[in-house]
């Protein structure tokens, strides 16, 4: 004898979604089954969005096969079908299930937290009223909580209610037919901040090989995406209160900067209180490190401190000043003052106070000087940035600008996972940018003013490093796109 309804359901709506999931949970798996490719396909994607030991709540987790895949350190279900909990605890038993309704606060307030990652697979549309959902689900949240929903693209309702009709796929009631707009909405009225979005699976059957090579090379182009079945957006909850004012470390990359030194010292604000100043100097030839040691002598009143790198590149100067510095934010700027010294205060401001996890300069919004930027440089840095855009699903509009910042936490993150990324950058910059994607980091571009070089040279090659920015730009589209 199946155990009786929850009572805790209330719209007549959702009893009915409810009895529909009592019907279909001891043939659940038998549907999975049967649509094995596009099953595996979704679980693919959100275990790359979802790394494995964290904290996760499944918002409708039927018989717990996602969660048991995305292997949490803790994994709590929760579903309003009894029947489907009594199968998820049978085939999982690692795992925490609770049957209830997710809307309410109660039953939310059973499943503990807070979660590093809280995933509704298709529960989204179900739910009666999502931004009293949303509201709610704070509770179960940390200031670093990743919500990810994924549902189906709404262009493919009358495509899903056919294969319904045909017994092809697993019938499902009452759903809220929802745009990745109106999800996005709904995120902002309950005032969360959406980190980015995507669209995956243009064929959703392995069609004897066809559909992978259509869902990685045909089915991420612009455009063509739009079209997939799956959408997911990713979003973060709004900002904590604000925490004490945070520490900060200024990385300045220099080789054969000798002129520029002593100013940047002058100009760059002191701010935040507790400001460090780390110079990373590059093996220069004009004398750049005695002139380091010269400025940090005459000027005792600034925190500052010269370090010789071990290797060559900026990549490699940004590295040996993240590994010492000891702010709590650490931001990236670079000795040719081709950006003023005073904007570092924007970056610091952006993610101190909670705004963005990851900040990227851009040079393109105010107007430039003259001699700023070659014609060939600007229009290659539009390209790349554009490309970037569409491979990262975030808005990139300069990707070679050397100003940065991000939490040290962060950085020590992307650092440890670089060896997935398997890119030799030796800019830096993307290092940094790609890891930020990969950790669903929400990212922010502070405009910047750009200026032209008053001592030194460029250390761009447009050609030699061109070839470097392809590269990586293959790398990424291995990495996010067609993987």
């Amino acid at each position: 004898m199946s155990p009786a309804p929850n009572p805790a359901v209330g719209s007549q709506r959702k009893s009915a979604i409810q009895q529909l999931s009592e019907r279909m949970a001891p043939e659940r798996d038998r549907w999975l089954a049967r649509n094995a490719y596009y099953y595996e396909e979704e679980t693919r994607y959100l275990r790359f969005l979802v790394p494995e030991g964290r904290t996760v709540l499944e918002i409708g987790c039927g018989t717990g096969a996602l969660l048991a895949a995305l292997r949490p350190a803790r994994g709590v279900g929760i579903d309003f079908s009894p029947r489907m909990i009594a199968l998820a605890r049978e085939q999982h038993p690692g795992l925490h299930f609770i049957v209830g309704d997710a809307e309410d606060a109660e039953t939310l307030s059973a499943a503990g937290g807070p979660f590093d990652f809280v995933i509704l697979q298709d529960t989204f549309g179900l739910l009666d009223d999502c931004q009293v959902f949303l509201e709610r689900l704070m509770s179960v949240l940390h200031s670093r909580s990743r919500i990810v929903i994924a549902h189906h693209g709404h262009l493919w309702e009358p495509f899903l209610r056919l294969g319904e009709a045909l017994a092809l796929k697993m019938p499902q009631r009452g759903a809220s037919w929802l745009s990745q707009r109106d999800v996005e909405n709904l995120l902002s009225l309950a005032r969360y901040d959406t980190v980015q979005t995507a669209r995956r699976q243009l064929l959703p059957r392995r069609a004897f090989g066809a559909g992978n090579l259509i869902n990685r090379y045909v089915g991420t182009l612009p455009v063509v995406e739009h079209l997939a079945l799956r959408s997911y957006v990713i979003a973060r909850p709004p900002p904590g209160p604000a925490a004490p004012e945070p520490s900060a470390s200024v990385i300045i990359p220099c080789r054969n900067e000798r002129g520029n030194i002593e100013p940047i010292l002058q100009r760059l604000p002191r701010y935040p209180a507790r400001l460090e100043i780390i110079f990373v100097e590059g093996h220069s030839s004009d004398g750049t490190f005695e002139e380091i040691e010269r400025v940090i002598a005459a000027h005792p009143e600034r925190r500052a401190r010269v370090l010789r790198q071990p290797g060559i590149g900026k990549a490699d100067a940004v590295r040996t000043g993240m590994a010492e510095a000891t702010g709590d934010i650490v931001m990236i700027l670079d000795a040719d003052m081709t950006v003023a010294p005073e904007d570092m205060p924007k970056v610091f401001d952006a993610i101190a106070s909670g705004q963005a996890d990851f900040v990227n300069g851009t040079r393109f919004v105010y107007p430039m000087a003259d001699d700023a930027m070659r014609l060939l440089n600007l229009i290659g840095n539009r390209a790349f940035s554009l490309l970037f855009s569409w491979l990262l699903n975030r808005r990139l509009t300069d990707t070679l600008c050397g100003t940065k910042g991000l939490r040290r936490t962060d950085w020590q993150a992307i650092d440890a996972d670089r060896g997935w990324l398997r890119i030799d950058d030796p800019f830096g910059d993307f290092d940094l940018i790609l890891g930020a994607a990969r950790r669903l980091l929400k990212t922010i571009e502070v405009p910047l003013r750009y200026a032209g070089r008053s001592y030194g040279e460029t250390q761009i090659s447009r050609f030699r490093h061109g070839w470097y920015l392809w590269r990586m730009a293959f790398v990424a589209y291995r990495r996010f796109k067609a993987f």
